[in-house]
């Protein structure tokens, strides 16, 4: 855009732009509100939350007051400790020393002058527990559940959880809330817990359309909305960031599309991009995932509109993107699902692969991994196990009573019905192990004989192959109540039964390189200044690893903070000065 176009265009003045909805853009602007700034929040998409709102919710931040309340105290060098392990050679200590400095702080600031509000069980594994620095709980926390119907009319604009995640369009909260869903025909205290949610959200869709008993990342989209509707934060929903303004090397604002037209918005003190990473971007996803070597072999349950769009804007400045992260996003397995009104959806695969009588086998037949293991680890393990030139996928296999009991991906446990599974082949079941191969296109033979050998041990809570169990990680994923490994049973009884899982992911790791205040670097290492990223936008801390629940979201949450601290800080010495 020429300058006397520019000039012709509306114009809206702010002291901060935010570019994005999710957790780390509502966390920069309400903290730069909160500190007296005029902010500005614009979102791509007709709906707030971006991926925060359809996430699990949780949160991993060392050293919290929640934590110090269970009466769990750690030094900021054990969790140093672990993320050093975690990163590796990609360890960035000054971003490292900034999060785990600025973390409590946050979680402090939001929990005593917001509407944000979190629950931390006493036991939560980091997934590598056993690692040096490695904790058994007190870092991941999850939003606890919000009413709705606090947003007023906004709620409709709220963007809404993944529909395989939820049961009857009803989110189901982490932890015991699941557990009474999966026990309602064995106890007479979960069945009237559960008759008495599903009873609360039917009349919740019948007057207002949608449930109202926020969980997990809706109820932390919904928690940081009201609290930027209480400070009056404006919020332009369908409205792209087109391009940045700079001035001198000085990024001074943005061309915002806006209702058919162009907004010239003038930032005064900076500009923050929290657009969600690149999921969604055919073509970065063809540079830097090597498992999608035309950028379409992998499926991000991600929103669709999460493309890549801050990246693209900072490199537009002089930012500079990380792109030498051993792996480029959080990985998931996913499974592509059918749903009933015939639209397709990616389901994660996040606990069912460590229930006990579950198992996972490669187009071989053969296991591969711990499937206890985290997500992101599994993942890895799947891509090592490939055969050159062959789809990266596996199977996720049980029998009848491991599905009837815990359910499987899309699938949920008895009573609710299997038939839309099996008609859509998503579910697939054969009556023997090798019918099951053959309707699966698994080598029968190694199929059989890995069944046979997991199922010598299984009965004495015993993998030889994999020790799964053997890990807490693995222990608190499976199911507490059976023994004696609360991850392993055999496979015994047909019909048996089939999914097939793919490469997915949780968001992307690789972003734009910033320094330990968000503020956005060039090639070179120099600051761009008044550009600003924070969440997917910003290359993770972690190192191309997954050190625990809510790595994701703890440093969105916190270096959102660290920013909206850090802009209002800035205009204060330019105020004094």
């Amino acid at each position: 855009m020429t300058g006397n176009e520019r000039s012709a265009i509306e114009t809206y003045e702010c002291d901060v732009l935010v570019a994005g909805s999710g957790a780390s853009g509502m966390s920069a602007a309400i903290t730069a509100r909160s500190r007296g700034l005029d902010v500005l929040i614009v979102e791509k998409e007709s709906r707030f939350g971006g991926t925060t709102a359809r996430s699990g919710g949780w949160l991993w931040i060392p050293g919290t007051s929640l934590a110090k309340a269970y009466g769990i105290e750690e030094t900021p060098e054990q969790a140093r400790t672990y993320l050093r392990h975690e990163a590796g050679n990609n360890y960035d200590a000054a971003r490292v020393d900034a999060f785990l400095s600025a973390g409590p702080e946050a979680i402090d600031f939001f929990t005593t002058k917001t509407a944000l509000r979190f629950d931390m069980p006493l036991v939560f594994p980091d997934y590598h527990a056993e690692a040096p620095g490695g904790a058994q709980g007190g870092r991941s926390m999850v939003t606890r559940p919000f009413d709705g119907r606090e947003l007023g009319d906004h709620i409709k604009t709220l963007g809404m959880p993944l529909p395989e995640l939820t049961v009857f369009g009803m989110m189901l909260g982490s932890g015991k809330e699941i557990i009474h869903f999966m026990r309602v025909t064995k106890s007479l205290a979960s069945a009237v817990y559960v008759a008495k949610r599903l009873s609360r959200h039917f009349m919740d869709v019948l007057r207002y359309g949608r449930g109202m008993t926020l969980t997990n990342g809706n109820a932390l989209a919904g928690r940081l909305a009201k609290s930027a509707l209480d400070l009056r934060i404006p919020m332009w929903l369908s409205s792209p960031v087109r391009e940045l303004t700079v001035e001198n090397g000085a990024v001074t604002g943005a061309i915002v599309s806006r209702e058919g037209r162009d907004v010239r918005v003038l930032a005064r003190q900076g500009v923050v991009l929290a657009c969600g990473g690149f999921p969604h971007d055919v073509e970065r996803r063809r540079k830097m995932f090597p498992h999608a070597p035309t950028g379409t072999e992998h499926y991000s349950p991600g929103p669709t509109g999460n493309t890549g769009d801050g990246l693209r804007l900072a490199e537009s400045a002089g930012g500079h993107v990380e792109d030498r992260l051993p792996n480029a996003a959080a990985w998931v397995p996913v499974s592509l699902t059918t749903r009933k009104d015939g639209s397709k959806g990616v389901m994660p695969h996040f606990i069912d692969r460590a229930k006990p009588g579950v198992i996972a086998v490669m187009r071989d037949g053969r296991r591969f991994a711990n499937e206890g293991n985290s997500y992101h680890d599994f993942v890895q393990a799947m891509v090592k196990a490939a055969k050159p030139g062959e789809e990266i996928a596996a199977f996720l296999v049980c029998d009848h009573k491991t599905l009837r009991k815990y359910g499987l991906g899309c699938v949920p446990p008895f009573p609710m019905p299997l038939g839309h599974h099996l008609r859509t082949g998503y579910l697939m079941r054969g009556d023997t192990l090798e019918a099951l191969a053959a309707k699966a296109g698994i080598d029968a033979k190694a199929f059989t004989e890995t069944v046979k050998q997991f199922n010598a041990t299984a009965p004495q809570g015993h993998d030889a192959a994999f020790g799964k169990g053997s890990k807490a990680y693995n222990r608190y994923q499976g199911d507490a109540l059976h023994g004696p490994n609360p991850c392993v049973a055999p496979i015994e009884n047909g019909p048996f039964y089939a999914i097939k899982m793919v490469i997915g992911d949780l968001g992307t790791y690789a972003g734009i390189v910033t320094d330990e205040n968000a503020r956005a670097l060039d090639a070179e290492g120099r600051v761009i200044p008044g550009l600003y990223a924070a969440g997917n936008d910003m290359a993770s801390i972690m190192g191309g690893n997954y050190p625990g629940a809510g790595i994701t979201l703890g440093p969105a949450l916190t270096f959102g903070y660290i920013a909206g601290r850090h802009l209002a800080d800035s205009a204060a010495k330019r105020k004094a000065a």
